[in-house]
C-alpha cells in the first residue's frame, strides 16, 4: 500500500460567528491509499479548538505511513483495526485516525465493489434530514437566511447562541421563526452560559419553539450538565463535554443525547462503539461533524440513519465544494450506493 496526502484551503462562503470565535476558513488535508490500482480517500480537517493545526496532522501521517505501507492489504488493516495492529497508531489524534480510517473504509469498499454503509451494517443508503446552522447575525438576516433554507427544503435548522446579551439570542430565534415557521429548531451556545443561566434561559427558549440544545454550559463539569439536563424543558445534548467513547458512556442517562463527531471520537467503529453503548439508556445520538467538505462529511453519513438527530451540514457552508456525492442542499444528505464512500472529486482545489 501507499500511503500519501496533501493539503488544500477550504474556504466558507460566508464567516461563521459562534459564541468563542468566527470562522472563515480552515485547512483540509486529503490521505490518500493506493492498493491494487484503486485510491481511498479520507479528510482530516484543522482545528485550533480540537488543537489540531495542519503541521501537527502532518507530522502524525509521517510518523504512521511506513508502517501502514508494511501492511500487505488493505483489508488487512480494515479487519485487524489498524490502531491495534500498529505501534504508534493508537496514539494518533482522533481527527487524524478518523480520515485514515476514512481512506480504508473507502479503499476496502471499492475492492469489495461495496458501499460504505454496507460493509458497516446497514442494508440501505441513509438519507436523512439535516439540520442546517445559522450563525450569530442579526434577526433581519438570520430571518432571511432561514426562510431560504426553508424555501430549499431544510426542515431543521439550528440556531447559534452565545451571545453576551442573551436578548440578542432570543431575537434571533424569534426572527428564525418568523422566517421560517414550519420548521424544528435546534440552539446551540457551544458553551456559553454558566449553569444557572442555562436554567434561566432554556424555558424562554423552549417558548419559542425550541426543541433540543447542544452544550448550554461550559465544558468540564459533567455535573453541572447534568443538572440542566435535569431541569430543562427541552432535550439537552452534551458536544464539548462529549469528545470520547469514555466521555459518551459517563453521560448516558445523564443528559438526552451526545453529539458524536467522527473527528472527536476516532472514526466511524468509535461512533458505532458510543452508538452500542447509549442503547437503552436513555441518552440518544446526535452525529454532527466539522467544516469540511463532502469527503470529510460523507463516512458520518454512511451512518446517519442511527442517530436521532443530524447535524451534517459543513459542506453546505463552503464557498466552493470539491467533491460531490453526498447531496444535502435541499436539506437531506444521502449516501451513495456506489462502492467505498461514494464520493468523486469535481475539480482540484488549490494544493500547497
Amino acid at each position: 500500500m501507499r500511503l500519501t496526502w496533501h493539503t488544500t484551503e477550504l474556504e466558507l462562503a460566508e464567516p461563521l460567528r459562534i459564541s468563542r470565535s468566527v470562522m472563515v476558513r480552515r485547512d483540509a488535508v486529503w490521505i490518500s491509499i493506493e492498493h491494487g490500482g484503486l485510491t481511498g480517500w479520507g479528510e482530516v480537517v484543522s482545528s485550533d479548538y480540537l488543537g489540531l493545526p495542519t503541521p501537527r496532522i502532518v507530522r502524525h501521517l509521517t510518523m504512521v505511513r511506513a508502517g501502514i505501507e508494511r501492511l500487505p492489504d488493505p483489508e488487512t488493516a480494515w479487519d485487524e483495526h489498524v490502531t491495534e495492529s500498529l505501534p504508534g497508531l493508537s496514539e494518533l489524534p482522533a481527527g487524524v485516525l478518523a480520515g485514515v480510517e476514512a481512506a480504508l473504509l473507502d479503499l476496502v469498499g471499492k475492492r469489495a465493489g461495496r458501499p460504505a454503509h454496507q460493509m458497516l451494517g446497514a442494508h440501505t443508503a441513509p438519507a436523512v434530514q439535516t439540520a442546517r446552522t445559522i450563525g450569530i447575525v442579526a434577526p433581519v438576516q438570520a430571518a432571511a437566511q432561514a426562510a431560504r433554507l426553508a424555501l430549499a427544503g431544510f426542515t431543521v435548522l439550528k440556531i447559534k447562541a452565545g451571545s453576551p446579551d442573551p436578548a440578542e439570542d432570543l431575537a434571533r430565534v424569534r426572527a428564525v421563526q418568523v422566517g421560517a415557521p414550519a420548521v424544528s429548531l435546534l440552539l446551540d451556545p457551544n458553551g456559553a452560559w454558566t449553569e444557572r443561566q442555562a436554567i434561566d434561559l432554556l424555558p424562554r427558549f423552549a417558548e419559542l419553539g425550541i426543541t433540543a440544545v447542544e452544550q448550554p454550559i461550559a465544558p468540564g463539569s459533567p455535573d453541572s450538565l447534568a443538572r440542566v439536563a435535569k431541569e430543562s424543558p427541552v432535550p439537552v445534548i452534551a458536544d464539548e463535554d462529549a469528545v470520547s467513547y469514555e466521555d459518551a458512556v459517563a453521560l448516558a442517562g445523564l443528559v438526552h443525547g451526545v453529539n458524536v463527531k467522527l473527528a472527536k471520537c476516532g472514526g466511524v467503529r468509535a461512533a458505532l462503539r458510543i452508538h452500542d453503548a447509549l442503547r437503552g439508556s436513555g441518552t440518544d445520538l446526535m452525529l454532527g461533524c466539522l467544516t469540511a467538505s463532502s469527503l470529510g462529511i460523507a463516512p458520518a453519513v454512511h451512518l446517519a440513519d442511527r442517530a436521532r438527530w443530524v447535524d451534517l451540514d459543513g459542506h453546505l457552508l463552503l464557498a466552493d465544494d470539491p467533491w460531490t456525492g453526498i447531496d444535502g442542499a435541499d436539506g437531506t444528505v444521502r449516501a451513495a450506493d456506489r462502492a467505498g464512500l461514494g464520493v468523486r472529486r469535481t475539480h482540484m482545489a488549490v494544493v500547497r
